[in-house]
């Protein structure tokens, strides 16, 4: 058909939410004390003069030596934490020492900020933190200009390795697409463009023939439906092609699954979702669990999956971790799974391999709640009574008050 290979892409979340920069703050405190007397000398009242030493005076000193060391050993603990802060900030940002580790390829969009790229290297582990990279390049005249497209990295590269490899012409990919998996079909096709160099708008007319490429009956979009992974194209494929070879690989993902033609649109719609809910690549399965619990009326008679993520897919909020009261009572939102029970009204994103099995094949367990409490790490707490949910949240809630970066 179209003559592209491709290899399957990184984790889950790849190109989910963005990375927030780094920060390191000083603080200082310091605790003054004085006190003790010393002891003089004492003199006979007649007959020779003779000195006496008082042992009160060494025992004095004694004294005050041991309040002293006290005093420092406390000023130690309570100076612990803002003396180490202070240390950070003046080491600056995290940073990996070295040209790096595993290879992998990041993807640059055209109009991508050095903002953008500095969070998606940090996602992908290219560089340490998001502050390392992006205070190079602050620090570069001229500022660097980055071309869209396929990148050869590797993981854990120093922030100035990272920057030379971009700056490199040697390590841009011709006719290398990647898509992350919980990508969304308007980046993908952006992706696809930039990696084909066929004109967007050739890419975008391609993509709304979406009977062309054997869709289930539902879909009105691709979405759901452009398997994540890393392609490499023949000069000149065309757009309807390009879009194909996407679209074949996720309906081989399915077959090789084992879900036949008439399971897909409700296979692909729960795995599209898991991606975007799940963090950590073992709790997709209970993820899962949760979903099929709530679509259970005898564990969850509303029947609303309540996930913010559909919300957002329609907003198009999708880089915020919450929505607002007025975002979830809004019946307009067909994907507002807060007001509409069951699934939503299609996938609200490009799921992998991972998220399909675990739509298959979900954990066996009682919770009908969860919540992402760490969205850095993207730890979360699986509940089954709303009293332990409401413990979890006050947990999330505590986090996110600490970034509100992510609000």
């Amino acid at each position: 058909m179209t003559g592209a290979t491709e290899t399957q892409g990184g984790g889950p979340g790849a190109a989910s939410a963005s990375t927030p920069a780094d920060a390191a703050g000083s603080r200082r405190a310091a605790r003054e004390s004085r006190g003790g007397r010393s002891g003089g000398r004492a003199e006979a009242p007649t007959g020779p003069r003779r000195v006496v030493r008082s042992r009160r005076g060494a025992w004095g000193c004694l004294a005050v030596l041991l309040v002293f060391v006290a005093l420092l050993a406390v000023a130690a603990v309570i100076l612990q934490g803002p003396i180490a802060q202070l240390f950070a900030a003046t080491q600056g940002p995290a940073d990996y020492e070295g040209t790096g580790d595993k290879e992998l390829v990041v993807m640059i969009h055209e109009g991508d900020t050095g903002e953008d790229v500095a969070a998606a290297l940090a996602k992908a582990d290219v560089v340490k933190s998001y502050a390392a990279f992006y205070k190079l390049l602050l620090a570069e005249s001229p500022a660097p200009v980055f071309q869209p497209g396929a990148y050869q990295l590797a993981t854990k590269m120093s922030a100035r390795s990272a920057l030379d490899a971009l700056l490199d012409k040697k390590n841009k990919l011709e006719h290398t697409v990647v898509i992350p998996e919980g990508t969304t079909a308007a980046v993908a096709l952006q992706s696809l463009s930039e990696g084909t160099e066929v004109p967007l708008a050739d890419i975008q007319a391609a993509a709304k023939d979406v009977a062309s490429f054997g869709l289930p009956a539902e879909a009105t979009s691709l979405e759901g439906f452009v398997f994540p992974a890393t392609y490499n194209f023949t000069p000149g494929v065309t757009a309807h092609d390009a879009i194909k070879t996407l679209v074949d690989r996720q309906f081989k993902a399915l077959d090789d699954a084992g879900v036949t033609a008439d399971k897909r649109w409700t296979t692909i719609t729960m795995a599209a979702l898991i991606q975007r809910e799940a963090g950590l690549r073992e709790d997709y399965y209970k993820v899962s669990r949760v979903f099929y619990n709530r679509l259970n009326p005898q564990l969850w008679p509303s029947g609303l999956l309540q996930s913010d993520a559909t919300v957002t897919y329609r907003t198009g909020n999708t880089h915020l971790a919450t929505t607002t009261d007025s975002e979830r009572a809004d019946a307009g939102n067909p994907y507002n799974t807060y007001v509409h029970p069951g699934l939503p009204a299609g996938p609200i994103s490009n799921p992998g391999d991972l998220a399909i099995d675990a739509a298959l094949h979900p954990a066996d367990g009682p919770w009908l709640y969860f919540v992402s409490w760490n969205l850095d790490t993207g730890e979360t707490i699986f509940s089954a009574t709303l009293k332990d949910h409401e413990v979890a949240v006050a947990k999330w809630l505590a986090w996110m008050k600490d970034h509100p970066e992510y609000g």
